[in-house]
């Protein structure tokens, strides 16, 4: 009985999960995501438009989306190290105070 009730808690949260990311994409449709990076260009051009970049990216991605995609996936890598990192470390404190018992 309690393996019922943890698949449907398990099913639950993959429901919600699956509501959170879908339902902003209907609600924002055509909403345009602008990061600091493009607003400060715009305060530096404002500024002095004489103003030359010290360098230019190796590689530029085809679209705003595409950028913004691998901006979420590098911060999602970063979360779920620092989220096993922490995971880790504290499972290990209760191992060495299990074996302490």
């Amino acid at each position: 009985m309690k393996d019922k009730s943890f698949m449907l808690k398990n099913l639950m949260l993959a429901l919600l999960v699956v509501l959170i990311v879908v339902i902003p994409l209907f609600i924002a449709k055509d909403a345009e995501f602008g990061g600091a990076d493009g607003q400060a260009e715009e305060i530096i051009s404002q500024l002095d438009s004489n103003y030359q970049p010290w360098f230019k990216p190796l590689w530029e991605p085809p679209s705003g989306e595409i950028e913004s995609l691998l901006f979420a996936l590098q911060a999602a890598a970063g979360a779920g190290f620092i989220g096993y990192y922490i995971g880790y470390y504290i499972g290990q404190a209760r191992v060495r105070k299990n074996a302490n018992r």
